[in-house]
């Protein structure tokens, strides 16, 4: 009896939704990846290789390892860009049912206000309360409208939290 291994994490969405802000991000990045930084490391490597013994050079071992990862960073970016499906929130129907892109002021159970962007995979930003639309928060708020209750499963038990409030502004 031969039993499979199973997936570590969630597999990726098939839609790549993000904002431009984020799409811009990732073109940037990308742009610097291939424009400045791998050809910076390329001519270190192909210094450090005319230098002699390759088996004893940090700055080629290095440079070898760093030009992996810059490709491995491009080849990610690169697909990322081809399947994204750009969402404006500015240019959205103004609605105030939570969808991709919405800003929310909710209320927690604990009394807390918080503000909520619901942005792409790529854009996560805790610290700015940036939320992926696949996120257990955003899969609760999702459909919902300003004034509904919804529930919340988290580690700790169920929380119901209250929509106070959706807009569609740019997301920065």
């Amino acid at each position: 009896m031969s039993t499979k291994p199973q997936p570590t994490e969630a597999p990726a969405p098939a839609r790549n939704y993000i904002t431009p802000q984020g799409w811009q991000r990732l073109k940037d990045e990308l742009y610097h990846l291939v424009h400045r930084e791998r050809p910076e490391v390329t001519n270190v490597v192909n210094w450090a290789a005319s230098n002699g013994d390759r088996s004893e050079n940090a700055d080629y071992q290095y440079g070898k390892r760093r030009l992996r990862e810059i490709d491995r960073r491009i080849r990610f970016l690169t697909k990322r860009l081809e399947i994204a499906d750009v969402v404006d929130p500015e240019t959205r129907e103004k609605t105030d049912q939570v969808f991709f892109g919405a800003t929310v002021t909710i209320w927690r159970e604990n009394g807390d206000e918080q503000v909520v962007k619901i942005v792409g995979i790529d854009e996560i930003d805790t610290a700015c309360n940036k939320i992926s639309w696949i996120s257990p928060l955003a899969r609760a708020l999702i459909k919902a409208r300003e004034g509904d209750e919804v529930k919340l499963f988290t580690p700790e038990g169920l929380e119901m939290i209250e929509i106070v409030a959706v807009a569609y502004q740019k997301i920065d």
